[in-house]
């Protein structure tokens, strides 16, 4: 079963410098019907203005990735990482026992466009740690890609959960699937353009909670990119 959560439905803040649309519960936005699923708490789709950003802050035990649609970030932390992420990168934070870092854009003339995702440990007060790979787009073009996984296979970036994380690209007559396992939950966000999951039209910006769906197809791409959440059966964070 596919359960559809339209863009327009999100959570909207706008503080000039940064328009950000969240897809569950975050900061003044509080909605009791989204406030995760499974171990997803948050989906975070922001647009940065050019030199402008988040300030350093902490986080604890708390998994964090970035992925960059358009445009560049950048990021320091307390752990003495410094790096720019770009479009085709992914980067995952490992907050752990505490960690500060900052996110700005990098550029002083274009804006950036990024998805930040956290998800609940499975563990708590870990070391931190600091991760970032990229993944070109032929390795997601017409196929779903393994970008996070607990055991970091495949050249995956590692996360302290029972989830993985997959990245297609999509357009014309491209076709992927997606075998939900029995007694696994998925949730599909499109992070750009549209396509069709099981024949349901999804946009940019939709997402789709997905309980023990078996066959996950996608098709009718018009440029899309979309992340798909493999998941524990839990309704709910932290449960």
């Amino acid at each position: 079963m596919l359960e559809l959560r339209k863009a327009a439905e999100r959570g909207v803040a706008n503080f000039g410098w940064l328009a950000s649309r969240h897809t569950f519960s975050f900061g003044h936005y509080h909605d009791p019907k989204q406030v995760g699923f499974s171990d997803l708490l948050v989906i975070n789709d922001d647009r940065v203005e050019p030199g402008m950003g988040f300030g350093t802050h902490p986080h604890r035990d708390m998994e964090i990735f970035s992925y960059v649609l358009e445009g560049a970030l950048e990021h320091k932390d307390s752990m003495g990482t410094g790096s720019v992420i770009r479009p085709g990168d992914v980067q995952m934070m490992s907050a752990g026992t505490g960690v500060s870092h900052s996110e700005f854009n990098h550029s002083r003339e274009e804006g950036v466009h990024f998805l930040q995702i956290w998800i609940v440990p499975d563990r708590l007060r870990v070391a931190p740690r600091y991760q970032q790979t990229h993944f070109a787009d032929a390795e997601k073009r017409g196929r779903l890609r393994l970008i996070i996984s607990p055991d970091a296979k495949n050249g995956a970036l590692g996360v302290y959960q029972d989830a993985r994380v997959y990245a297609g690209l999509l357009s014309g007559a491209e076709r992927a699937e997606f075998d939900l396992a029995a007694g696994r939950y998925a949730y599909v966000h499109v992070a750009r353009g549209a396509l069709r999951v099981n024949g349901i039209a999804m946009a940019a910006g939709d997402g789709a909670r997905v309980r023990e769906a078996g066959l996950l197809v996608f098709d009718g791409g018009a440029d899309a990119e979309v992340l798909v959440f493999d998941l524990r059966p839990n309704e709910l964070p932290g449960r």
